[in-house]
């Protein structure tokens, strides 16, 4: 888990979640999820594969041990990748 907090972090992020609402998807609290980016706590295998599933990366991308797919957003607009990001983030919840 050697850069699991910030790994959390940017999958958050890029999905447009509040630390609140991650939480809430993962039945934990804010604080829980807060110590976890910071990384002074670690969680449980349990929570680790919701948290997987909610981002839907596997648990060896989380704990760094897979890559995942890259896209080439070279030349795109800091705005255009932010959309491009929110448009992924929305089409992987809509696989619920």
């Amino acid at each position: 888990m050697v850069d699991f907090g910030n790994t959390l972090k940017q999958l958050r992020l890029e999905a447009g979640y509040t630390q609140q609402q991650l939480a809430s998807r993962l039945g934990v609290t804010k604080s829980v999820v807060s110590y976890y980016e910071l990384q002074a706590r670690y969680p449980s295998p349990e929570v680790l594969v919701k948290i997987a599933a909610v981002f839907h990366v596997s648990t060896d991308y989380l704990l760094g041990l897979e890559k995942k797919e890259t896209l080439d957003i070279t030349g795109l607009s800091d705005e255009d990748v932010i959309t491009l990001k929110r448009l992924v983030a929305s089409l992987k919840r809509t696989k619920e």
